[in-house]
């Protein structure tokens, strides 16, 4: 299972052989090719840290995960921001640290001139941000509108909001150590699973350690403080 990082900036390729001369951590869409063509693997995982960069870089390394028809599992370890989140839509898996945030807003851009050109600008925006709201859209099934508002208003969203609106998959290690035990009975509680497991292993030691004619009294002193929820130890 090849790893490729999505660290510091998104750049486009020539911004990031500059930031690779100075030693400047950066993503760009050259780096991210030769990691795919590199894995011979069927998965790839997706490690992100990024406060995001260039859309159009973005939307590159997006396009090239997509295409490569293998498995990608994102983790998303602290900030997948902007064009970072674009770059996350990818994973056929999204997983969020518990620690860790992702950031939607809308595209911006510096721009100068006179009406006509900022009008001008002002449809390439739009424009973006609804090439942009698609990559979420095909990601969490919400309509377009609804995204282009979150966007709109700049929504950061921890671990369990980003799955609870279906921009991620799962929150990592958030693996339970007990699964429930479901009832549908009139009378008492059934055992916890804590309870049986430590009965099955104190019967199995009472097996490897009972002597012939030793009394039998503090197994069954045992068993019962088990079933009552008054052993201790973890």
């Amino acid at each position: 299972m090849g790893n490729i990082d999505i660290k510091g900036n998104i750049v486009s390729n020539d911004v990031g052989e500059f930031y690779e001369w100075f030693g400047i951590s950066s993503t760009y869409p050259d780096k991210v090719q030769q990691a795919i063509a590199s894995n011979e693997d069927d998965e790839i995982t997706l490690n992100i840290a990024s406060n995001g960069g260039d859309v159009f870089a973005a939307s590159e390394i997006y396009t090239m995960l997509k295409d490569s028809k293998k498995n990608i599992v994102v983790n998303v370890q602290g900030l997948a921001a902007s064009a970072a989140s674009v770059i996350a839509m990818a994973g056929n898996t999204v997983r969020m640290s518990p620690t860790s945030q992702m950031m939607i807003h809308k595209a911006s851009v510096v721009a100068y001139g006179n009406a006509d050109d900022l009008g001008h600008e002002s449809d390439v925006l739009n424009s973006i941000d609804e090439s942009i709201a698609m990559a979420y859209e095909l990601k969490t099934g919400m309509n377009q509108t609804d995204i282009l508002q979150l966007m709109s208003t700049e929504t950061w969203m921890n671990a369990k909001a980003a799955v609870d609106k279906g921009f991620a998959d799962e929150i990592m290690f958030n693996d339970a150590d007990e699964e429930p035990t479901f009832e549908n009975a009139l009378i008492g509680n059934l055992p916890s699973k804590a309870a049986i497991n430590k009965f099955k292993n104190l019967i199995a030691k009472q097996k490897n350690n009972t002597q012939p004619g030793q009394p039998k009294n503090s197994l069954r002193e045992q068993k019962l403080a088990i079933l009552l929820g008054k052993q201790g130890g973890n």
